[in-house]
């Protein structure tokens, strides 16, 4: 019988010759790895160097500390009562800030234990009695995730008069995100909202001296970070200072320079986006909550969404980044994950990564109800089980997540590769594992093909893999062999999507570590990219644990040191005690002298621009300018407008990347 039809035949050759050679790259790989082993583990380690960034030398995977992890297990938290009262006490001047420095006050023991197929924090206060919230609906999901933590980085070393906050203090870590509030001044009113922005009476804004100072202050310890620093608010395009701090910050040498925006101004004013670019705007951290107007009515906009699309129109055009930033609520925006996941793949090529933060009841929600409170918690078991029934199983809780704070394994590998004489360490995200979970997704920008990358990429095994070659700590050169020989070894190109090879995830592997490989030239992006999922939760007085807050890595930095993210916005409440304390003006006297800004709230539209975009839609997810959504019983309209009195010029499929968007 005459193979030559079946050789010939088009599936055949889609069997791509490729996976056959990559599959024996990968036994080769793994010989290769296993007799240098053979010989490397039996050699004395290497000693590891000491960057001038860093307060030591390079730790081991030995070496790093760990929080107590597991069920059940007690810690440090507080009483949601006396904590409001006691932050109450200190603006009053009837209790001494001293007593937060030095002291314990609203402190209880709390813990965590499974219950009934969930984990629960329960806690007792002997005069306001017992308080308890869920922490996950899945306990095995939360197991694995506390299994994959990669450990703490450096403890802080010299940072006195930086990290002066007492039990709120942050302990260990160089950071990933440092965040500054430029202004508590908004031009929105809605929830949630951690700074209840505009309802409390006095206007807490930043000069430019403040600004440079604050900066100076964050490079002045080790370890020295190469952080992002995030321009907070508020509202931070409202400061007058917004575009000098970008630049700034630029000069200082901060790699990346992002603000937390809800994109009003971006979308009004287009040549705005390209003055931000040009002061040194890398990122835009856009608040995003739905596909659709009325995925966003919370926000008391009704034709949010509408300016989201010209947000990110603005913003892409003059080569800012984006990341989508969603607060979830449950039973309120729950349903928008997975459609915002697609938003994310149908335009990859403009974002790539979208932060999923499941609510947390602090600032204008700190007094909810605790049935509210019941009914509205989400947790990151939530977010993985989500995404798993929206994917189809595709996204697999227990094969896909990881903590977040095991990305810094690649920033551990990065810092050795780049010797001892940078200035700056790598950013590494090593906070508690209850703080976050994420998933990389490997995606063509192209065709829109998208995989978890733990689906082809043994990430388990590769995190194993660096610690063996950072422990043993050998030439640089000997370093990048093991690391070539562990990323064949652990890709299996079977699974991978078709058209993507180990040349692809190389450079994608390079890239995510800064060009480490390539002497610190970071390769271009191409076709293929790597999406972060990434779920963040926040603490609140319900859910704090003190273990979390000494590991934070998106420290608030304010004219009284840099502070935990958790313990500004909730905790203790160190947000009011500094806001007060370096009030700029109360509100009557700031009108009076500055005058009003706009705010959109009210449940009204905002006028808008009758532009162009070119942002990717499904059906369904067509703004219109006019606070309406479309119902999937509208049809699928084509051309014209849709014919049903709302103000869409009809182009709502897929394909179609044009849409008008009116007053």
């Amino acid at each position: 019988m005459s193979l030559k039809p079946f050789c010939s035949h088009k599936n055949f050759r889609r069997l791509d010759m490729s996976h056959i050679t990559g599959s024996v790259m990968q036994v080769a790989a793994e010989l290769s790895w296993q007799a240098f082993q053979a010989i490397n583990t039996r050699l004395p380690e290497g000693k590891p160097f000491q960057p001038v960034w860093a307060p030591g030398p390079l730790l081991k995977s030995y070496q790093r500390s760990m929080p107590e992890l597991g069920f059940p297990r007690t810690t440090d938290s507080l009483c949601p009562k006396c904590a409001v009262e006691i932050r109450n006490d200190v603006i009053a001047g009837k209790r001494s800030l001293d007593e937060l420095v030095h002291g314990h006050p609203g402190e209880i023991k709390a813990h965590l234990l499974e219950e009934d197929g969930k984990i629960i924090i329960r806690k007792t206060c002997p005069i306001h009695g017992t308080f308890e919230d869920l922490l996950s609906i899945d306990p095995e999901f939360s197991r694995i995730i506390e299994s994959r933590y990669y450990g703490r980085d450096y403890r802080t070393s010299g940072d006195a008069h930086i990290h002066r906050h007492g039990t709120s203090s942050i302990r260990y870590g160089r950071g990933a995100v440092l965040t500054i509030d430029l202004t508590n001044r908004c031009n929105m009113m809605c929830n949630p909202c951690f700074m209840d922005a505009n309802q409390v009476g006095y206007v807490h804004e930043l000069s430019f001296d403040d600004i440079k100072k604050i900066l100076d202050d964050s490079i002045s310890f080790k370890p020295r970070r190469q952080m992002s620093v995030q321009f907070s608010g508020g509202e931070p395009t409202l400061s007058p200072f917004f575009l000098d701090a970008c630049r700034y910050a630029k000069q200082l040498g901060y790699y990346s320079v992002q603000a937390a925006t809800n994109g009003l101004r971006f979308a009004l004013e287009p040549e705005f986006a390209y003055a931000a670019k040009e002061a040194g705007l890398d990122m835009a951290y856009l608040q995003f909550d739905g596909v659709t107007n009325e995925a966003n009515q919370h926000r008391h906009v009704t034709n949010l969404f509408d300016a989201k699309l010209l947000a990110i129109e603005h913003l892409s055009k003059a080569g800012i980044d984006i990341t989508p930033v969603t607060t979830v609520v449950n039973g309120v925006n729950n349903d928008q994950v997975g459609p915002i996941l697609q938003f994310l793949i149908d335009n990859s090529d403009r974002m790539g990564a979208v932060s999923f933060q499941p609510v947390s009841f602090t600032g204008r929600d700190e007094e909810i109800s605790d049935e509210r409170r019941r009914q509205q918690r989400y947790t990151i078991s939530h977010l993985a089980h989500e995404l798993y029934h929206w994917s189809n199983g595709e996204i697999d809780p227990y094969r896909d997540w990881y903590p977040i704070g095991a990305g810094s394994a690649f920033t551990v590998l990065a810092d050795y590769l780049r010797g001892p004489h940078v200035q700056f360490g790598g950013l590494c995200v090593s906070c508690h594992p209850n703080c976050g979970a994420s998933v990389y997704l490997l995606v063509n920008t192209r065709t829109k093909a998208w995989a978890p990358v733990t689906k082809f990429f043994n990430v388990e095994q590769f995190i194993r893999d660096i610690n063996l070659m950072t422990d043993t700590a050998r030439h640089p050169n000997l370093v990048k062999l093991q690391a070539a020989l562990s990323i064949v070894r652990n890709f299996d190109p079977k699974k991978a999507p078709e058209g993507f090879n180990l040349i692809e995830l190389a450079r994608l592997l390079n890239r995510k570590m800064g060009g480490a490989f390539t002497g610190g030239k970071r390769p271009a992006e191409g076709e293929w990219k790597f999406l972060w999922v990434g779920g963040m939760w926040f603490q609140d007085l319900w859910t704090y644990d003190f273990r979390r807050t000494e590991m934070c890595v998106i420290p608030y930095a304010t004219q009284e040191g840099e502070i935990s993210f958790c313990a500004y916005n909730t905790g203790i409440g160190w947000r009011q005690i500094v806001e007060h304390k370096h009030m700029t003006a109360t509100t009557r006297e700031w009108f009076k002298k500055v005058g009003r800004h706009k705010i959109y709230a009210g449940n009204r539209p905002m006028p808008l621009p009758r532009v162009s975009h070119t942002v990717k839609l499904r059906f369904g997810q067509n703004g219109n300018g006019n606070g309406q959504s479309h119902s999937a019983s509208a049809g699928n309209h084509l051309s014209a407008a849709c014919g049903v009195g709302c103000g869409c010029s009809g182009h709502l499929n897929a394909e179609s990347v044009k849409v008008e968007t009116e007053n």
